[in-house]
């Protein structure tokens, strides 16, 4: 793992979060973006080298969502950027984790994605970040 790519936060109201997170980075929303296959809209805000992922149900099916039902607002996951998401996934599972996504697949923000089980990983969702070339 390289870095921490983005810490993503459940949000029931996007706009009105953009707002808060707008005044507390002082910057506003670089990206919004449909991530249809999850039922979720996402906000992107880049403060220095860090980044925040808003994160809004489209529907009831929505992980958001049902997170939100559960736990109510708040961090939903920590990303970390990989070079190779297939040979980290390999090692992961080599170590005895638990990954949600037997394959990765295309998430936002030009990213393949693959997410760590919370059980394995003292309860906090882990997602795996792999830039996506030009070519894809």
């Amino acid at each position: 793992m390289q870095k921490v790519e983005h810490i993503g936060i459940a949000v029931k109201d996007l706009d009105a979060s953009e707002k808060i997170y707008e005044k507390l980075l002082n910057t506003s929303s670089y990206k919004r973006e449909e991530v249809a296959s999850e039922h979720v809209i996402t906000s992107f805000f880049k403060n220095g080298p860090n980044k925040i992922e808003l994160l809004v149900a489209t529907d009831e099916s929505s992980a958001i969502h049902k997170y939100i039902e559960k736990k109510g607002e708040g961090i939903h996951h920590v990303a970390f950027a990989v070079q190779d998401i297939l040979v980290e996934m390999e090692r992961l599972r080599s170590e005895g984790f638990i990954l949600l996504n037997e394959q990765p697949k295309r998430g936002a923000d030009n990213k393949l994605v693959c997410f760590v089980h919370p059980k394995g990983t003292s309860g906090v969702l882990i997602e795996l970040c792999q830039e996506l070339k030009e070519d894809h």
